[in-house]
């Protein structure tokens, strides 16, 4: 189960499928994949989507992180004790996913799903900053059985492998 936040400023409302076509999204396709890959976790309780604008996520960036910029998606984790019911809370901005999604070649869709498998792992107590590689290969795994494009962290990583190369 989840509950799904449309875009604000955008037109956009949960009930009506026009907006939410406008944007190349589905509220049903989108919560359909978060319960696939959910499943395809092992993880349980709902999860809370707000789709917004870089502006708000850079709100939500600096209040919750110290980090006053944009980012693409921010997790917030439920209460250990809430964890059965209520997974966490996901954050993606719409304006950074059509960027990526442009540079990557691939539809916002796409992006956002890739978004919301990498907001699910940290949902899940991953974490690709501390770990030695797990949520890596934990993404990659499931972003192959999930047809998605290539992951977040394989973004940043041939990234910086470009730059030490130059």
């Amino acid at each position: 189960m989840m509950t799904l936040e449309p875009p604000r400023g955008q037109g956009a409302d949960a009930t009506d499928s026009d907006n939410w076509r406008s944007l190349g999204l589905s509220c049903s396709g989108l919560s359909r994949f978060i319960g696939v890959a959910q499943s395809a976790l092992g993880m349980r309780g709902e999860v809370s989507v707000l789709l917004a604008g870089d502006r708000t996520l850079r709100r939500l960036n600096r209040e919750f992180r110290d980090k006053d910029k944009a980012t693409d998606v921010l997790s917030f984790p439920a209460a250990e004790e809430m964890a059965d019911q209520f997974a966490g809370d996901l954050a993606i901005s719409l304006d950074t996913a059509r960027r990526q999604a442009a540079a990557h070649g691939h539809s916002l869709r796409d992006e956002v799903r890739v978004l919301l498998l990498h907001g699910l792992l940290h949902l899940d107590g991953m974490d690709h900053e501390t770990d030695h590689g797990e949520m890596a290969a934990k993404e990659a795994e499931l972003r192959t059985r999930l047809r998605l494009p290539n992951s977040l962290i394989e973004r940043v990583t041939k990234g910086r492998k470009s730059r030490a190369a130059a």
